[in-house]
C-alpha cells in the first residue's frame, strides 16, 4: 500500500520506506514553516497522512484529518 486516499483523490508513493519518511518529515517541516512563502499549512496535515503509511500510531490522526479534510472539500464544492 503505498498510496494515500484523500476524498477523491489519490497520491501515489515512493516504494522506499525511508523515501516515504523523509518526505513526510520534509512536509511536516514546511507545515510548521508556514508563514514562508511557498510553503503552506497545507504541508502538514499531508505529511502526517505520509508518515500514517509507516508510524501505525498515527493513522487515528490521519483519519480524523481525511474526513476534516473531506468534509470541507464536500461543503465547498457543493452545488446550490
Amino acid at each position: 500500500m503505498n498510496e494515500i486516499r484523500i476524498g477523491k483523490w489519490t497520491l501515489k508513493l515512493p516504494a522506499s520506506r525511508l523515501m516515504r519518511m523523509g518526505l513526510g518529515i520534509a512536509l511536516v517541516i514546511g507545515g510548521l514553516l508556514w508563514f514562508l512563502p511557498i510553503v503552506g499549512l497545507w504541508m502538514l496535515p499531508l505529511g502526517l497522512a505520509v508518515l500514517a503509511v509507516d508510524i501505525p500510531a498515527l493513522k487515528p490522526l490521519s483519519s480524523r484529518v481525511n474526513g476534516w479534510i473531506t468534509g470541507l472539500v464536500d461543503r465547498f464544492t457543493k452545488k446550490k
